[in-house]
């Protein structure tokens, strides 16, 4: 090769297409026969496109079912050869001979048109497929008998290819050449001069074809002709050309066209046979050697070669010959199915993706001609893509609206390439695309809002409740964490009440939590997403108290001292039902664990008296007579209807008395009596050891007990718990029937959900409560101080 003359043509058009993608076709022609590593071109240059660009758009070569001969070197970004080529094992005898390659790029994704036209060059000679022919003529053969011969083949194309033949010696023939329309030539041996056997039996010949390369190149032939006796007719052919066509399906035998000639001897020199030379194209078809039918041999295939053409030589028996030409084209039929080849693929695309986003790159091909080579592609309705074709035989796979991962993760797109044969024919090709995840969902709460309760006096780090929120997103995108929000309940930090699990969304207490204190409170959660930016969304939370029975009753009235006795005063002329008393007790609890009921428990003389279970009124059961005691001493018991219950008890003095100075001395006595009862050495004991701490002792029990007394008042205020109604030792007698000389109006009002009640007292005229006070007047005015405070209708109640 490095002394022929090589030239190469650069031919560059660059056609701007749709999809935002440039295709761009280079045209190159080089020789055959080029060295390994030889230059084709620098396409870099020739398609205007930096070094760069290859190498960071992964640039490789696509050639289909092709071989490859090309390779791209991305560091010089010129096209190299890879191997090489050899023109008439690529292209045989079709002209013009080219590689069709596709360079593609991607992000973006690119693709160009490459297209190596393959010139000639002389490196075939011609040549005989027999080294000898023997051929047999009578003496008698006319001048001009002409005997046709086995054509050279030559390989190469152009001026390369067979340019003409030459005989020697040529005493008695000549050559004779004649042009066929298919562009061969027909040559033929003529008989110039007269044969006379006797003279010379065997005549030896040299047939040399040569092409018009440079330099020439040459084939022989060797010619032996064996001079016959006479036989002066020689067969002639009833056409010179003989025209057929076959369908390229047809079946082995299929009848093509029948050859005819006829020979004006009679006998054996009269009887014409038909032959095939052995050419490559004989060996598909066969022809009756006695009645000149020519038959298929072999299959044929309309891809392959289009038109057949063999000669057919007529003979007598005396050797005389005559040949034609039959001439075969071959009808395509739509036997191919089109063939997707994958140029360029993605796997996955994000859901973001604009409309218009290629996808897939990929090539069509259908060998058939016409309408069964014309291939449509399509993909199935109703998903978010489209096939669009960007030039002949490349269609590419584009997005044609929004993708939403949430409604579809994947997509099993089914490509359909059919031709427009009769039948149509297909082919189809599945295309998997995972659509990625963008962080476009925020998450979602189960509810709009929860409520959750919680039974009072829990345990410190209890579960509550469970609050979900979910997230349509994927994997980080969709990991939901908790976030309590900042908020204050009662002036207090939320966090302080409850805490939330960032990962699972329990709520769990922080703290014991007190019916009597708070009975509900509401909070914010927020659910927000592991994604960049995170979104978020929030819910309400309401926590609501349950109460426990976790107070007893306490009674407000009577009031018990250690120091004095008081007793309620029962005129012996009271009638049955005189109301002597009413217990008051209230219960912090709600519900039914704030029902009262009240017993007694222990009296003097159960016959006398009862207690209302429902208000607690002390009633006379009977009528009051003389021989009832004057001191009555009576234990109520006040019961919840908690479960379990809980209870408070009180000790009601009575004193069945007509006059003040008889109740007077009788308790006196009573509680001189209740003195000596007692054990006499533990008091003097007990006196000795408070007398010693006694002023300490009085300042402790002094400052706690206004210490507990005001905290009681704050919490109270601050709190949502209905005001404790406080009874006054002074109440009405409802029922008429009691001696009682002033009354004492008091109004109530008590509800559970009341923030706020109101106590009203009337102030007493005079006072019907006896308090003894065996240590001097010094009680008697306190307690008087003390009933002052409690008429005061302005001052708070203190608990």
């Amino acid at each position: 090769m490095s002394d022929r003359t090589m030239t190469r043509q650069v031919l560059l058009f660059i056609s701007v297409l749709s999809l935002s993608s440039v295709h761009g076709q280079v045209s190159y022609s080089i020789p055959e026969e080029m060295a390994k590593g030889s230059l084709v071109g620098n396409i870099a240059q020739d398609l205007g496109l930096d070094i760069k660009r290859l190498k960071s758009g992964k640039a490789h070569i696509y050639t289909g079912d092709s071989a490859e001969y090309i390779e791209l070197n991305k560091e010089r970004g010129v096209l190299l050869i890879k191997e090489r080529i050899d023109r008439e094992a690529l292209c045989r005898q079709t002209t013009p001979c080219a590689l069709h390659l596709q360079i593609i790029l991607e992000n973006p994704m690119e693709f160009y048109s490459i297209t190596i036209e393959l010139t000639d060059v002389n490196d075939n000679s011609p040549i005989f497929e027999k080294s000898e022919m023997k051929y047999e003529i009578g003496e008698s053969a006319l001048t001009g008998t002409r005997i046709v011969l086995e054509r050279a083949i030559d390989d190469d194309v152009g001026v390369n290819g067979l340019h003409s033949y030459s005989l020697k010696p040529s005493d008695n023939f000549i050559l004779k050449t004649q042009h066929l329309p298919d562009g061969g030539k027909n040559v033929e041996m003529v008989l110039q001069k007269a044969l006379d056997r006797e003279k010379q039996e065997h005549i030896y010949l040299t047939l040399t074809a040569v092409d018009g390369g440079e330099p020439q190149l040459s084939g022989t032939m060797q010619i032996i002709i064996t001079v016959l006796d006479a036989n002066d007719n020689a067969p002639v052919c009833s056409q010179a050309v003989y025209k057929a066509s076959v369908l390229e399906n047809a079946t082995k035998g299929t009848v093509l066209t029948t050859v005819t000639a006829f020979d004006a001897d009679q006998g054996s020199y009269g009887t014409v046979t038909y032959h095939v030379p052995k050419s490559g194209a004989a060996q598909l078809f066969e022809i009756g050697k006695e009645d000149g039918v020519v038959k298929l041999n072999l299959n044929v295939d309309y891809e392959r070669t289009k038109h057949y053409q063999i000669d057919v030589q007529a003979r007598d028996q005396g050797g005389n010959t005559d040949s034609c030409k039959v001439i075969i084209d071959v009808i395509d039929i739509n036997d191919n199915k089109p063939s997707i080849n994958i140029m360029s693929k993605t796997n996955s695309i994000s859901e973001d993706a604009k409309p218009g986003t290629v996808v897939t790159m990929m090539n069509i091909q259908d060998p058939d001609s016409d309408g069964n080579g014309k291939v449509h592609c399509s993909i199935e309705d109703n998903i978010p893509f489209v096939m669009r074709s960007t030039s002949n035989n490349f269609y590419s796979l584009v997005t044609d609206s929004d993708l939403d991962r949430e409604r579809d993760s994947e997509y099993n797109i089914s490509v359909t390439c059919s031709d427009e044969g009769v039948p149509s024919l297909s082919s189809s090709v599945t295309l998997t695309l995972h659509i990625s995840d963008v962080n476009d969902n925020a998450p979602v709460f189960e509810r709009s809002s929860y409520e959750a309760y919680i039974i009072e006096n829990n345990t410190p780090g209890l579960s509550i409740f469970t609050v979900k929120a979910r997230d349509a997103d994927w994997n980080q995108n969709a990991r939901v964490s908790y976030i309590l929000e900042d908020s204050s309940v009662n002036g207090v930090p939320v966090s302080s009440y409850v805490s939330v699990s960032a990962d699972s969304g329990v709520i769990h207490a922080v703290r014991s939590f007190d019916y009597e204190q708070i009975k509900d409170f509401q909070f914010r959660v927020k659910a927000q997403d592991g994604g960049s930016p995170p979104l978020s969304s929030n819910v309400t939370v309401k926590i609501m108290i349950q109460d426990q029975n976790d107070n007893a009753p306490q009674v407000l009235y009577p009031v018990q001292t250690s120091s004095s006795l008081v007793a309620e005063m029962v005129p012996r002329s009271a009638d049955v039902g005189y109301l002597v008393t009413k217990v008051v007790a209230v219960d912090v609890d709600s519900g039914q664990n704030a029902w009262l009921s009240y017993k007694l428990q222990k009296v003097t003389d159960r016959a006398l008296f009862e207690v209302g279970l429902q208000n607690g009124e002390i009633r006379t059961i009977r009528q009051v007579n003389d021989k009832d005691a004057v001191k009555q001493r009576l234990t109520v018991v006040v019961e919840d209807n908690g479960q379990p219950s809980r209870s408070a008890t009180v000790n009601v003095n009575v004193a069945v008395a007509d006059s003040f100075p008889e109740v007077l001395s009788e308790f006196t006595d009573f509680t001189h009596d209740k003195e000596y009862n007692d054990n006499l050495t533990f008091y003097l004991v007990l006196a000795l050891a408070v007398v010693s701490f006694l002023f300490i002792t009085c300042l402790v029990v002094i400052i706690s007990v206004k210490i507990y007394r005001w905290r009681q008042s704050r919490i109270l205020y601050h709190s949502n718990l209905p005001v404790i109604p406080y009874y006054p030792p002074r109440y009405a007698d409802t029922l008429g029937t009691g001696t009682l000389q002033h009354v004492y109006n008091y109004e109530v009002c008590r509800t559970t959900d009341s923030r706020k009640s109101d106590c009203q007292f009337a102030r007493p005229c005079s006072q019907n409560v006896l308090i003894m006070d065996p240590s001097s007047t010094g009680t008697m005015q306190r307690m008087q101080s003390e009933k002052n405070i409690l008429d005061e209708p302005d001052s708070p109640i203190e608990h």
